[in-house]
């Protein structure tokens, strides 16, 4: 298989190097998925209070999106609360969390479904209309994909898409799936697992990221609201920043003008820079489907006894 560094050393223009950055990394925070749920032996305001700790601590204001039906209740909206009072960006993320490339899925329920999403945090200060696909899947026919950006861009959306992005769901599973058995378990394998996967995902998406579009964006970091992000995020903020990294809100990396772009790809999602890599067709070799999943970390997982 060829290497990115392989593919890169062909793209030039008149002897310049198409892809050359300097610039200092940047990376935001986005968080899909609040939910009011206790997390062994943590309350789910205790779950939610170290995420937010950790975030002040860093003078980050993050971007949450938001699935209706996790936060639908009286708990939901005092948690909504709080990251609105704390001055970070709500999106909206659906109301039932549907896989838009299902069969069963209509394009008029799918928008129905980001309407009735709306309504939950529409009355919210920080709320923007910035809209995260679940599962990052954005439409597996021309009709699905261009029907939902029409819907979209029809109600003054903006995408709420992710450079990089990182199968944390998969490591958090497996650490309360411990933690479940054994309260007392060492989780610092989990700790070191987790940080390392975020790091190799962001060195690839950020080295992608020059070589398919000539330059380094303010990056986007998808992770999920649970167990993991409430023992491991302030960590996670640490690594980035002792590494060199830039920690930025998510409006200042939404002004990047790459998150205006409608990457022409089928089926349609994945990362941001996986999808403008992919429609440049350049970088078949490097480019596995889909981009994240837990398929590629339990293994890992499993050969560590996690």
């Amino acid at each position: 298989m060829a290497s990115l560094g392989t593919v890169a050393a062909a793209a030039t223009l008149g002897g310049k190097n198409l892809f050359a950055s300097s610039a200092k990394p940047q990376i935001a925070i986005t968080m899909d998925d609040p939910q009011v749920k206790p997390a062994y032996g943590l309350s789910a305001v205790e779950v939610n209070r170290r995420i937010l700790d950790a975030l002040e601590k860093h003078k980050i204001k993050a971007g949450l999106f938001v699935c209706g039906m996790r936060v639908d209740s009286q708990d939901g909206k005092q948690l909504l609360s709080t990251w609105n009072d704390a001055g970070h960006m709500l999106g909206n993320h659906s109301y039932s969390h549907l896989f838009l490339h299902s069969q069963k899925v209509t394009l008029a329920a799918y928008c129905d479904d980001i309407a009735k999403g709306e309504a939950v945090i529409s009355g919210y200060s920080q709320f923007q209309k910035r809209f995260r696909y679940p599962f990052f899947k954005e439409g597996d026919t021309a009709e699905k994909r261009d029907g939902v950006r029409k819907f979209l861009a029809d109600r003054g959306y903006r995408h709420g898409r992710a450079t990089i992005d990182a199968s944390d769901w998969a490591i958090d599973d497996r650490l309360t799936k411990r933690v479940a058995k054994d309260s007392t378990a060492d989780l610092a394998p989990y700790r070191k697992f987790y940080l390392d996967h975020l790091w190799e995902r962001a060195q690839f998406y950020d080295d992608l990221a020059v070589k398919a579009l000539g330059r380094r964006p303010a990056h986007t970091l998808l992770v999920h609201h649970r167990l993991l992000n409430a023992l491991f995020l302030g960590d996670v903020l640490d690594m980035f920043q002792k590494r060199g990294w830039e920690p930025i809100s998510a409006e200042k990396a939404y002004n990047d003008p790459i998150y205006q772009k409608q990457p022409n790809i089928l089926p349609a999602g994945e990362s941001l820079v996986w999808a403008l890599a992919k429609e440049t067709g350049k970088f078949e070799s490097v480019l596995r489907y889909p981009g994240e999943d837990d398929v590629y970390e339990n293994p890992k997982m499993d050969a560590l006894g996690l």
